[in-house]
């Protein structure tokens, strides 16, 4: 193909999810065309040197609340029961996390069984803090200062290089706190993982005749007249080539190490808050439930440079990307470019949060066609 109705700039999971509707539900002729070398973007799974499937930029836990959602995934993959079970370390001890029960019982040296006693326990241990404004003290106001030094303060500073009274309050409110002994890292009521991983079960949702897959290929590199319509995953201050200022990411490095064992770890992950330069190691395979004889495990490492993976949540980027998302709104209009996904939209989404924001810009651009 070479006459095109729509451009898709990112093959990640919402160029996959917006070229699939458009070329299936509406019969658009769709040009996705992506950076890398892969689609999937960051859930990009692949068979590791030593045969064993990972997840080569960071564990993607797939959960959902949205039954239609996984409805619709559903005819690209078939799935297997999730395994998301997260531990910390610190001071040589394996505590659950995110904080429950077992861990208030052992860290403390309790034993509580009621989720009354827990809940009563933690309020006792709470700052006072009617109204957070960072993360430090959104935690306190949660947990105190025990339980904040010991699971938030020092793997904050690792992962961000920042102070958590530097970051906003939501950096660190993601996580929940249960009163009881649930120790699953999601309360979500769907836990899965695609069968075959997830870069399967993207390039099965545009494998489409309409759909025309570039990789390695560039924005810059095509002339934009050729569309009527462009949808644009990639960061929003690249786009405006950085006219108001350069948005703050956090990046990652990856070390991936073959262990001849069936596994390592008890857990698919382990955070380290008070040792280590990396802040965790993942062995994907508990969650894959791959069967071979040897594992990978992988580390990583926080950095300011290379990928984008987490924007820096504060005051400055916020007033940064509100002056872009003003400029967004005005070529959404101006010239039908359409802006989705964490990189565009400069926000932190779960997998099933980008998809389900994919979906809602489809149904967006049919009512506006």
């Amino acid at each position: 193909m070479t006459n095109y109705d729509v451009l898709i700039v990112g093959a990640g999971p919402v160029g996959c999810v917006l070229a699939e509707r458009l070329a299936t539900i509406s019969n658009k002729r769709v040009h996705l065309i992506d950076k890398r070398k892969h689609v999937a973007g960051n859930c990009f799974d692949e068979k590791h040197e030593s045969g064993v499937l990972i997840h080569k930029y960071g564990p993607h836990y797939f959960r959902t609340n949205n039954k239609q959602l996984l409805d619709y995934l559903s005819n690209y993959t078939e799935w297997i029961e999730g395994n998301y079970y997260v531990t910390c370390k610190y001071k040589n001890e394996y505590y659950p996390f995110p904080i429950n029960r077992l861990t208030i019982n052992k860290f403390f040296d309790k034993n509580f069984t009621k989720e009354d006693e827990v809940k009563s326990f933690i309020e006792s241990l709470s700052v006072n803090i009617e109204n957070p404004i960072n993360s430090e003290e959104f935690v306190l106001s949660r947990v105190g200062q025990q339980l904040y030094k010991a699971f938030y303060l020092g793997y904050t500073l690792k992962q961000w290089d920042l102070h958590p009274k530097e970051l906003g309050p939501s950096v660190c409110g993601r996580i929940p706190v249960r009163y009881n002994e649930d120790c699953r890292y999601v309360d979500h009521l769907y836990q899965f993982t695609p069968k075959l991983g997830f870069t399967s079960m993207f390039n099965n949702m545009v494998n489409h005749k309409n759909i025309h897959i570039q990789l390695n290929k560039e924005f810059k590199e095509l002339d934009r007249k050729n569309y009527k319509t462009i949808i644009y995953t990639g960061a929003i201050d690249e786009y405006f080539n950085y006219k108001e200022g350069k948005l703050q990411w956090r990046s990652l490095e990856f070390n991936f190490k073959e262990v001849k064992k069936e596994f390592v770890q008890k857990n698919v992950q382990i955070n380290y808050s008070d040792e280590f330069k990396y802040t965790r190691s993942v062995e994907i395979k508990h969650v894959t439930k791959q069967e071979c004889s040897n594992t990978v495990i992988s580390y990583e490492y926080p950095t300011n440079n290379g990928d984008p993976y987490y924007p820096i949540s504060n005051l400055e980027n916020e007033r940064i990307y509100e002056k872009y998302k003003s400029l967004a709104e005005q070529e959404t209009k101006l010239n039908n470019v359409y802006f989705c996904g964490r990189l565009a939209e400069y926000k932190y989404y779960n997998t099933d949060e980008v998809i389900e924001k994919a979906l809602a810009l489809y149904e967006k651009i049919t009512k506006n066609d």
